[in-house]
């Protein structure tokens, strides 16, 4: 197994491994109903391909990527996460403890792919990790990178509001611009203080991503917004709220391609 190399912050949700896992086993959850399907018509995927998913927690992606074929490598810092990633994966999967800033283990130029999903948000050091990324992808390789709308979804930073007179949902933003980071609560129904877990969160502005890409040799080819699945039940807000979630992506990805 690999060891984890100490040169970045470790942000990782070891101890919420198996709370996440049995998470995204739930049906109708984002991940599996929009952020899967969106993904994998953007990447397209061959069975002659080799990729990379950085930040892969339990495999649940890699396992996905691996069903079409191609050989697939999860790395994530969190020796749970891991753990539980090999106890379900393939043949052509290999997963490796290991923080994203160092992959060491990859030679230069040899992927075809690279995806970092709802993740990039929960590393510290940016640049770092594109030009790791860019340093193992072929030229013209691809890299995808879903993340919590950096617009419209920061943490403790925005919320839901709704204007009573004019019967419309809204979205209140309090920062945008500034890079902030954030003390998670991932048990936010815990009262007991010592059985909370926290992860930490980083907000970026879209020019802080922009500018990191251009640094790292990627050029954008692509970007999408996609929205939520959810539907309001019956009530006075029930229009609006469905409206909003129409017209008000929570999620973004970016596809970029190695100069």
């Amino acid at each position: 197994m690999q060891k984890k190399i100490k040169n970045q912050k470790d942000t990782s949700w070891g101890n919420v491994a198996h709370w996440y896992n049995d998470l995204l086993k739930k049906e109708n959850t984002y991940q599996n109903e929009v952020i899967l399907p969106n993904l994998l018509k953007l990447m397209d995927i061959k069975n002659t391909e080799t990729i990379l998913d950085v930040a892969c927690g339990q495999g649940y992606f890699a396992h996905e990527f691996s069903k079409f074929g191609a050989k697939v490598i999860g790395v994530d810092v969190s020796e749970e996460l891991i753990k539980l990633a090999k106890k379900n994966s393939s043949t052509n999967e290999n997963f490796f403890v290991s923080f994203a800033n160092n992959l060491s283990f990859i030679q230069n130029k040899t992927l075809d792919k690279v995806s970092i999903i709802l993740a990039l948000q929960n590393i510290d050091n940016l640049i770092s990790v594109m030009k790791e990324c860019s340093r193992v992808l072929k030229t013209k390789g691809k890299l995808f990178i879903v993340l919590n709308h950096p617009a419209f979804r920061v943490p403790k930073k925005s919320d839901w509001g709704y204007d009573v007179k004019n019967k419309v949902q809204y979205r209140r933003i309090e920062k945008y611009l500034s890079e902030i980071n954030i003390n998670i609560d991932m048990n936010p129904g815990e009262k007991i203080q010592k059985f909370k877990q926290y992860t930490k969160s980083f907000h970026r502005p879209l020019q802080s991503y922009f500018r990191v890409f251009n640094e790292s040799d990627f050029v954008v080819s692509r970007l999408e917004e996609w929205i939520s699945n959810k539907k309001s039940q019956n009530g006075p807000r029930q229009k609006a709220e469905d409206v909003a979630r129409k017209e008000i992506p929570m999620f973004m990805c970016i596809e970029a391609i190695r100069n």
